[in-house]
């Protein structure tokens, strides 16, 4: 069984660490989220270069945490006022919905949520079709734009992860330097991944 988890994925761009760092905490106070232990868990699907943020906190954990991100979007916004790439905040709870939001320019530009006890199911019992229906599904179509299969947006929160800490500084550095086992597909340039 998949667990319900939430976050932030866009493509990846690297960005120093202890400016990250930074944005998480006031994202975090815009958020209404203080005094919080937390940390900043940082996921990468690396052949396809998309990253996860998620909060490492109580109250992110568990279906309960995974459905905090349903409102809870001030680092996305915040990040895509940085970035080249659209930040998307998403659920997915494996018992009753998925919702993604997308942010371009710190501005939402788009978002849909499905409850899926109203999702429209195909008539037949075929798994192929089932397959199609769910890749329409908000996280299959954040997959379709992201150049990758909905099920590894479900399982990216399982991907090589690293951790920063938010309550200590951090020494800048660049981000892929966190992730020494996947550098160099992370560094490679996206004509020389696809080949």
């Amino acid at each position: 069984m998949v667990e319900a988890h939430g976050g932030y994925v866009c493509r990846f761009e690297d960005v120093d660490v202890a400016w990250l760092q930074q944005l998480a905490r006031q994202s975090l106070y815009e958020d209404r989220i203080e005094g919080v232990d937390a940390g900043l868990l940082v996921s990468v699907l690396p052949g396809a270069k998309v990253v996860r943020f998620a909060y490492d906190a109580g109250h992110t954990y568990g279906r309960k945490g995974a459905r905090w991100y349903l409102e809870h979007h001030a680092f996305a916004r915040k990040l895509s006022e940085h970035l080249r790439e659209t930040v998307h905040a998403y659920v997915f709870d494996p018992d009753e919905l998925e919702q993604v939001v997308s942010y371009g320019n710190g501005h939402q530009v788009g978002g849909e949520v499905l409850r899926y006890e109203d999702a429209e199911l195909p008539d037949d019992d075929d798994e192929t079709s089932f397959e199609k229906a769910k890749a329409k599904w908000p996280l299959g179509h954040l997959g379709r734009v992201l150049g990758v299969q909905r099920e590894e947006l479900i399982r990216i929160a399982r991907q090589t992860t690293a951790l920063i800490d938010l309550g200590r500084p951090s020494a800048p550095q660049p981000l892929w330097q966190l992730f020494p086992s996947v550098v160099a597909q992370l560094r490679r340039p996206a004509a020389l991944a696809a080949s």
